[in-house]
């Protein structure tokens, strides 16, 4: 339905909960590497449980590798530099969403690019910084699955 993207993820449970969302919403999820853990790793584990066998997963050796095998689609970048709020985005199936690492959130290089359709942010209190990655993702995919009447719960 959509497509997840964690640019280089660092939190092995951020990267579970995501194997758990996707499982459970029939969205793919795409790691671009480096990983700052293996995909083996007992805390991914723990957090994803056995959804992993009931997710669709693709790692990606770098951000030029997913742009160049990257589903079809519009994509988005989620950022707290973004400037369109993700609830006034109109959701299409394939559309795919790009989180950025959680001690640094995505590069510049990746927000302006011209491969982005739009950078979204989540309104939060003025003093907050950012969310959890995972929750992030769980906001922005069940706002789009919503749209779409979440089809085939």
């Amino acid at each position: 339905m959509f497509n997840v993207v964690f640019f280089e993820p660092e939190i092995p449970p951020n990267t579970g909960n995501a194997i758990r969302l996707c499982s459970n919403t029939g969205c793919t999820l795409h790691l671009v590497e480096p990983l700052s853990f293996t995909l083996d790793d007992k805390r991914l584990r723990r957090a994803g449980l056995d959804y992993r066998e009931y997710s669709e997963l693709v790692l990606h050796r770098d951000w030029n590798s997913f742009l160049t095998a990257r589903p079809a689609g519009r994509l988005f970048a989620v950022s707290t530099k973004g400037t369109a709020d993700y609830a006034d985005i109109a959701y299409q199936p394939g559309d795919t969403l790009v989180f950025g690492p959680e001690t640094r959130g995505l590069p510049d290089t990746i927000l302006r690019s011209a491969d982005i359709d739009a950078v979204l942010r989540i309104p939060m209190l003025p003093h907050s910084r950012s969310l959890n990655l995972s929750n992030a993702a769980a906001v922005l995919v069940f706002e789009a699955w919503r749209q779409q009447g979440f089809r085939q719960a």
